[in-house]
């Protein structure tokens, strides 16, 4: 990973941020793509399998963390997104149904647990109220594509326990 920092001349307005095209064939880089989609929201119903052609994808909205508010009341931004993962052998779930298609999910987390022989390995997809999917791969291949549509939303994430 590169560690980089972005310089903007004083003075100078910032651009429009660009939809996020992210792509990986590493295990270390899929942490990136897990933190770019934290907070996602997928209905159930775009939870797709393609087991002919060993993929499986997800219709995301996706919170854009890269243009959160810096202010508390400012609104954030929520995109369009497909997360991708190719070389699927098999998919697992628990606490997940495709029952009711409108169902809301939450993503929380992505992690990689590798094999004892590498590159393969488990791609779980970690969800809100303990759903969770299991993606047997040949190896690390993922991708994050943004589209155009995005929107504001007030309704910003968080983890924190509410006080009753």
């Amino acid at each position: 990973m590169n560690k980089f920092k972005a310089k903007v001349p004083l003075g100078e307005p910032m651009t429009e941020p660009k939809p996020l095209r992210l792509f990986t064939e590493e295990a270390e880089d899929l942490k990136i793509i897990a933190a770019a989609v934290r907070d996602s929201v997928v209905k159930a119903g775009n939870l797709k399998y393609e087991q002919k052609h060993r993929r499986f994808s997800l219709e995301i909205n996706r919170y854009r963390w890269e243009t959160a508010p810096t202010r508390k009341g400012q609104p954030g931004e929520r995109v369009r997104s497909i997360l991708g993962f190719d070389g699927v052998m098999a998919v697992k779930t628990r606490g997940i149904t495709k029952a009711d298609p409108e169902l809301i999910l939450s993503l929380l987390n992505i992690e990689f647990t590798p094999d004892a022989e590498p590159p393969g390995g488990k791609i779980t997809l970690l969800f809100a109220g303990d759903g969770e999917l299991e993606l047997t791969v040949e190896a690390v291949d993922a991708t994050l594509l943004d589209s155009d549509y995005v929107w504001p939303t007030r309704n910003l994430p968080s983890h924190e326990r509410r006080k009753r």
